[in-house]
């Protein structure tokens, strides 16, 4: 006979919410991906445990997308069996959220962003997941050759007909995010969230102003990979590889061992303090996980939030 899960009676006392731009809803500071390990490839009950824990420490945000897996779609299909397995009771509590904008299936109509592509992966991630609807439907990449009038009327096209309580954009640049939230302006409504790679080792959207113009447009923001895919954890500090790295990952190796440094310094570890960092500038971080433990580790960077002026003086010389 299964297990029945039976959540922490205590989860929301451990997890802060932050608002969400100019919107009325919150999310939890630490966010999860349901991205790699939660395709067919990984073990289904270590699926269960990453969501029990992540749930169990207040993180009620669970993020996927049409192309997650592997293979795509998997990852979609899996968090569906898992929200029927032990979250159907919770599904007031959760914030699921799924994307299209890379390749979902063959042919002209399976990828980017026209409306017949956005509304037909929906449909299909909503089967997927069991749901009547997503709390947030993202369009995944922005793109030149579609228009962003096409697309934007999609999303708000979407929100009418109750599939989705709120539309987000992911990896737009500053410039594009005006005119994705000029365009939804036009249908009476507004851009959630912005979701774009952010992480101490790849600051691109801070340099080119994406935050001061998603505060200015009261757009919240996510970040994804703040990990760098590892490379802000203690997976390469041990000097031990699976295979050989790059050039430009011994140059971020370089600068994560010196940053490691200042985490102890803390008392924290290198990816508890990369956490903190995106957080001085997102709404929520979004982590990925593969074994319950990295999740509980990774809370752990609520105990310490706050930089002071000569740590951050000294990060940023270092991460320039």
């Amino acid at each position: 006979m299964a297990d029945i899960y039976i959540p922490d009676r205590d989860r929301y006392t451990k997890m802060p919410y932050q608002r969400c731009g100019r919107s009325g809803l919150k999310l939890p500071l630490i966010s999860l991906g349901i991205w790699h390990n939660f395709g067919d490839n990984s073990d289904f009950g270590v699926q269960a445990q990453m969501l029990r824990t992540a749930f169990d420490l207040g993180i009620t945000h669970f993020d996927a997308a049409n192309n997650y897996g592997p293979p795509p779609w998997s990852a979609e299909i899996n968090l569906g069996k898992h929200l029927k397995n032990d979250f159907s009771a919770h599904r007031d509590e959760l914030l699921i959220s799924t994307k299209a904008g890379y390749f979902g299936w063959e042919g002209p109509y399976g990828d980017w962003g026209s409306r017949k592509y956005l509304m037909a992966s929906l449909d299909r991630s909503l089967k997927n997941l069991g749901l009547d609807y997503v709390d947030i439907f993202y369009h995944h990449r922005a793109s030149d050759d579609d228009p962003i009038e096409e697309t934007m009327g999609a999303l708000a096209d979407i929100v009418r007909q109750g599939k989705a309580l709120y539309v987000g954009i992911s990896n737009y640049n500053p410039v594009q995010a005006v005119k994705a939230e000029a365009e939804l302006n036009k249908h009476h409504m507004h851009c959630l969230i912005c979701q774009p790679r952010y992480s101490m080792l790849y600051r691109n959207p801070e340099k080119a102003g994406l935050f001061e113009t998603l505060d200015e447009l009261g757009i919240g923001s996510i970040s994804y990979s703040p990990l760098e895919r590892g490379m802000l954890t203690s997976k390469y500090l041990s000097g031990k590889f699976d295979k050989p790295l790059t050039d430009q990952q011994q140059a971020q190796l370089k600068i994560a061992v010196q940053l490691n440094e200042i985490a102890k310094t803390r008392g924290q570890s290198l990816s508890q303090m990369a956490l903190c960092y995106n957080l001085r500038k997102v709404t929520s971080v979004l982590i990925g996980a593969s074994r319950p433990e990295q999740i509980t580790e990774n809370a752990g960077a609520l105990k310490n939030l706050a930089f002071e002026e000569e740590e951050l003086a000294v990060i940023e010389n270092l991460i320039g």
